[in-house]
């Protein structure tokens, strides 16, 4: 990706050179267009999204509508996605979990729409991933967190909880049932919530106190297949 590497706003975006993976790394999100291999999209932490219609030689900020944490003059600069998926069933869907909140987008619209205010109030839209269904694009999944300003990446007053929206973001709906009712400190990162493509689609993910979960039943029950693992990171399925 030469046109990125080169590009003169590169070390605006991302950081520079010294932030470096698995933890401290800006660029988590790498999209490519079903339709037109040439489109691309970028999710960077301080750097939001980014677009190119030319496989990569020029780009063209993508942030419009999304709140910033971190002002500054340049009103392309200081966006902090967290996750940025497109929708398999429709690519012009694309869903974000931002530090500011849960965002959709509609293409051609050049402005995304900040969903995650219908979430309830003591709940919030802070998190890290977002997962969505593989044959509905109004169906989302997210994992919200404490958003409190020291920041502590857990879980909100310990009782962990998905979230999941069947009408795109106009509403929420709380999905717990087996997951710890208390102490249950801990979050799940950016890339460790996924989905498979069955019939009802099952759900995973990884926390960073090293538990896998999964549900079979697209999110209504919970249930802990591993444990005593180290900080996760990534979670994919795959079929034998």
């Amino acid at each position: 990706m030469v046109g990125f590497n080169d590009h003169p706003e590169r070390k605006k975006w991302n950081g520079g050179d010294q932030d470096l993976t698995p933890d401290g790394g800006k660029l988590h999100s790498i999209i490519v267009d079903p339709r037109d291999a040439k489109h691309l999209y970028l999710g960077m932490s301080s750097g939001g999204c980014v677009e190119s219609l030319d496989r990569g030689a020029t780009w063209t900020p993508l942030n419009s509508g999304c709140e910033r944490v971190f002002p500054v003059d340049d009103p392309d600069v200081g966006h902090d996605p967290h996750c940025i998926r497109m929708h398999p069933a429709n690519p012009d869907r694309l869903y974000m979990q931002n530090h500011c909140g849960i965002y959709r987008i509609d293409r051609p619209s050049d402005t995304w729409t900040r969903i995650g205010k219908s979430m309830p109030k003591s709940i919030g839209d802070v998190g890290f991933p977002i997962t969505l269904h593989p044959r509905d694009p109004d169906v989302a999944w997210v994992f919200p967190m404490d958003g409190g300003s020291v920041w502590p990446r857990v879980s909100i007053d310990g009782k962990p909880a998905v979230y999941r929206t069947q009408n795109a973001g106009k509403t929420w709906q709380r999905q717990d049932k087996g997951l710890p009712k208390e102490q249950g400190w801990f979050t799940v990162k950016r890339q460790a919530m996924g989905a498979d493509d069955g019939s009802p689609v099952g759900l995973y993910f990884g926390t960073t106190s090293g538990e896998v979960w999964v549900s079979r039943n697209e999110g209504e029950t919970w249930t802990c297949i591993a444990s005593h693992l180290p900080h996760i990171y990534s979670i994919e399925s795959a079929r034998f």
